[in-house]
């Protein structure tokens, strides 16, 4: 079985040069806090960790499902002021409180996703818009259980070390990033929903006439969805040790659709690459700039959707990758015949 396992890394990850890169770039990143250990750098690169997870589940559900979510910052913060509460309430530890928090934007993902039963398109769209708003109306009627605008601080620490909190960060965010992967992956021969999602969002009416139980699979997304958006939502509320009304932000709605646009949207890896590029730019470059950083982001990002409209992974790896016309295999760019069917490559 290990012999098998290895020979299906080999063809599935090592012969694939986007794949290859990605597994080398997480692989560097543990480490990070061998080359330095500047509480700064590391306290942004576990924010950034946390934001890949979000990214990558708006990918999960508005890319691969075709559910258009503006209001994605509502599992987020739903997950944040569930794990504060019962923190700070019931005194429950973040290892307890964490997982409970996710399981709280996972039931707010099912909850949205009750109208997406019925609605589509730009309607769905701004419903899910909705949704954080009439949050943050309770939160500011019931401010002596919420805090209100300024909400509930003094939350547990993860750990007493930055260096384990990056550790743990990037552990989570690889984990989680793998599962959402291979839950949308359409060629995978371990879970089967990739396809078809793939298929919901291509033509849910051709779906729902193939036999596919679309509602089924609609929930199914909103939950996972919700799940890890809450799951990075719990881990920012223990990292910053407050949750509050900026963790349901609209801005931070848009900021997961930016950086997967950035990256490349319906390719997983893509909201990877915009992350870890757009907001270190952000942190790292821009902020001695504070008067124009928003202006530079802006332009960046106009500039980057004319000269790469797919994204700036996906532009990459169409360049070090060639798909075979015929087994639609990947191979790499410099090969002239497909590595597993021996077709010509043009």
């Amino acid at each position: 079985m290990i012999r098998r396992l290895f020979k299906d890394f080999q063809g599935d990850v090592l012969a694939i040069p986007g794949r290859l890169i990605a597994l080398i770039f997480f692989i560097l990143l543990f480490f990070v806090p061998l080359i330095t250990q500047e509480p700064y750098i590391l306290r942004t690169l576990i924010f950034t960790n946390l934001f890949v997870i979000f990214a990558v589940s708006w990918d999960l559900l508005s890319g691969y499902t075709g559910q258009i979510n503006f209001g994605h910052a509502l599992f987020f913060g739903v997950a944040a002021y569930t794990s504060a509460l019962l923190n700070l309430r019931l005194g429950l530890p973040p290892w307890a409180t964490i997982p409970l928090g996710a399981l709280g934007g996972m039931v707010a993902g099912l909850v949205v996703s009750l109208p997406a039963l019925r609605l589509r398109g730009p309607y769905l769209s701004l419903v899910t818009l909705a949704f954080p708003l009439m949050l943050l109306g309770v939160i500011f009627a019931f401010t002596d259980f919420t805090g209100g605008e300024l909400g509930v601080s003094g939350l547990d620490r993860i750990s007493d070390s930055r260096t384990v909190d990056y550790y743990i960060s990037a552990l989570v965010m690889l984990i989680s990033v793998f599962i959402m992967w291979k839950f949308t992956d359409a060629k995978s021969s371990i879970i089967r929903t990739g396809i078809i999602l793939h298929a919901i969002r291509e033509d849910e009416i051709t779906a729902r006439a193939s036999g596919i139980n679309t509602v089924r699979y609609k929930l199914l997304a909103f939950a996972v969805g919700g799940f890890f958006a809450g799951i990075a939502g719990a881990f920012h509320a223990h990292f910053m040790r407050i949750a509050g009304p900026s963790n349901l932000d609209l801005f931070l709605s848009f900021q997961a659709i930016i950086w997967t646009v950035f990256g490349g949207i319906t390719s997983i890896y893509g909201p990877v690459v915009g992350v870890y590029t757009l907001y270190p730019l952000m942190e790292f470059v821009l902020r001695e700039i504070s008067e124009y950083r928003f202006l530079i982001f802006a332009g960046i990002v106009v500039v980057m959707l004319l000269f790469m409209p797919e994204g700036i992974a996906v532009w990459v790896r169409d360049k070090i990758e060639r798909q075979c016309p015929r087994c639609k295999l990947s191979n790499m760019a410099f090969r002239q015949t497909c590595r597993a069917c021996g077709t010509h490559l043009h």
